[in-house]
């Protein structure tokens, strides 16, 4: 399908793995130039720069730049040098962020709290402020912000994490609200257990504490911890990297406000 998006430009948080460089790979195909970020410059962004380069098409440019979005200075030089280089981001996927800190609430500080919302919360707000007004420049914009299943089914380890993710849902509907009039649109994605490094870790973390391989691992947390899950595996980070490419594109032009779930029947509620 021709997405209609040739020679846009698109700014990926969390661009060197997972849900950022899978969904880069997507819209590189369709001719959108990419600006691939994550929190350093290193040998992992190099290496997804080298692997969107292979899948770029019709002269699609692909660069990376690094910033760190618990820093609000970083996000608006990422986001200077954007507009000096390209004019500006017609699309944004917000995919960077962190589970941050897990333990019984009881056991959670003000300073873990805090770090998890600086970086899932604090972070989206910091990216949406720095280029809404770039959208509304060039008078089009895709805004994709990554929620989760936590957001509707929490996990009661996971509190900070479970509160960023539903407040993710709320603000998009607010900026929604705010500049839909001017051809910007904002959406969520909310996936469920998808083989991120993120989900990795945990699983690395769960084979070492059960003595177990992590394939073991990942097949004792389907059954245990994510029983819902009605496809009984892991999600694929291109299953979700589709449906955020779809919501870049101008076949999603009246889909707005709104969150879409990606977790394999997941959350159990039919209207969750």
């Amino acid at each position: 399908m021709d997405l209609n998006i040739k020679g846009k430009t698109a700014l990926i948080t969390g661009g060197n793995s997972g849900l950022g460089i899978e969904t880069a790979k997507f819209l590189a195909r369709e001719g959108v130039n990419i600006i691939l970020s994550d929190k350093k410059k290193g040998e992992a962004l190099e290496k997804a720069k080298a692997e969107v380069e292979k899948e770029a098409a019709m002269g699609a440019k692909v660069v990376t730049i690094a910033a760190d979005i618990s820093k609000n200075e970083e996000v608006l030089s990422l986001a200077n040098q954007i507009e000096t280089d390209f004019g500006g981001a017609h699309i944004v996927f917000h995919s960077a962020g962190a589970r941050g800190a897990a333990d019984d609430f009881l056991k959670l500080t003000d300073d873990d709290w805090m770090k998890t919302i600086d970086v899932d919360l604090m972070g989206a707000v910091r990216v949406c402020r720095a280029f809404i007004p770039q959208m509304q420049s060039l008078n089009w914009g895709r805004m994709i912000l990554v929620a989760s299943e936590n957001a509707f089914q929490p996990y009661e380890e996971e509190s900070p994490y479970n509160a960023c993710k539903a407040a993710i849902i709320n603000l998009s509907k607010c900026l929604s609200r705010s500049y839909s009039k001017e051809n910007i649109l904002f959406n969520c994605i909310s996936p469920a257990y998808i083989e991120t490094p993120m989900t990795d870790a945990m699983m690395e973390e769960l084979a070492e504490e059960k003595n177990i391989t992590i394939d073991e691992a990942v097949k004792w947390f389907v059954k245990n911890k994510r029983p819902h899950i009605a496809m009984e595996r892991r999600g694929k980070p291109e299953e979700v990297a589709s449906m955020v490419a779809f919501l870049c594109s101008e076949h999603a032009s009246y889909i707005n406000g709104t969150n879409i779930r990606i977790d394999g029947g997941s959350v159990e509620s039919a209207f969750g």
